[in-house]
């Protein structure tokens, strides 16, 4: 009887190491297959150019994208000039904000860089649970990578799903822009409509959004470098 249940216990065991290793394994792969479509996104926004006049880039999260709506439903279309946009789904400031990889800010600046003027930093929503010395450190990566120009970082929503979290990455990242000499506009007070996951906008929602953030931009100051 010993023997048996030494085999059952055994059995138990082996059975539950599998179990975890499928699970690993199921979990892994529906992150490679949502970072698939999110750098499939990234790219098809990208292509897409809007407006004319000086150089501007959006750098983002989903929302610069336009997950749920479509990219040319996406708030940055709402913004003057010659508007590009860096996005990436479900990216953030800090390089933990994301289960794709450092595709932080800071580390997909300089490529999206190049001719821009003006460059518009969308986001913090990712960062929800991000510890705060990783937001401050990605922050001012990108900040040292932009050089000298003019900078309008815009925080993030009080989108339902995450709102309980919003008021501390904003003061945040309202503390870091006052203190690199940044333009900051928060939308902590912002009464936007969402889609049903309480967490992405609407088409009227990314309108009013990139609304506004046209109307901030003539207050955004150069970097005090």
């Amino acid at each position: 009887m010993r023997i048996r249940g030494a085999w059952f216990v055994a059995v138990g065991v082996v059975v539950a190491v599998v179990a975890t290793a499928l699970l690993l394994v199921t979990r892994a792969g529906a992150d490679t297959d949502r970072c698939t479509r999110f750098r499939d996104a990234a790219d098809d926004r990208a292509g897409l150019v809007t407006g004319v006049g000086a150089d501007l880039l959006v750098i983002g999260d989903s929302y610069s994208v336009g997950l749920g709506v479509g990219a040319a439903e996406s708030w940055p279309t709402r913004l003057p000039g010659r508007v590009r946009v860096g996005g990436f789904s479900g990216s953030g400031f800090s390089r933990g904000a994301s289960p794709c990889g450092d595709v932080s800010y800071a580390a997909r600046a300089a490529r999206d860089l190049p001719e821009s003027e003006i460059v518009v930093v969308e986001g913090g929503l990712n960062d929800f649970d991000q510890p705060a010395a990783a937001v401050e450190d990605g922050f001012e990566r990108l900040l040292a990578r932009l050089d000298d120009r003019r900078v309008l970082v815009v925080g993030p929503a009080p989108a339902p799903e995450r709102a309980a979290a919003v008021p501390a990455v904003d003061a945040l990242l309202a503390d870091l822009a006052r203190e690199h000499g940044v333009g900051y506009l928060s939308m902590a007070e912002a009464d936007l409509p969402y889609l049903d996951d309480g967490l992405h906008l609407t088409v009227e929602g990314h309108r009013q959004f990139g609304d506004l953030v046209a109307g901030a931009l003539s207050t955004a100051r150069q970097p005090g470098r």
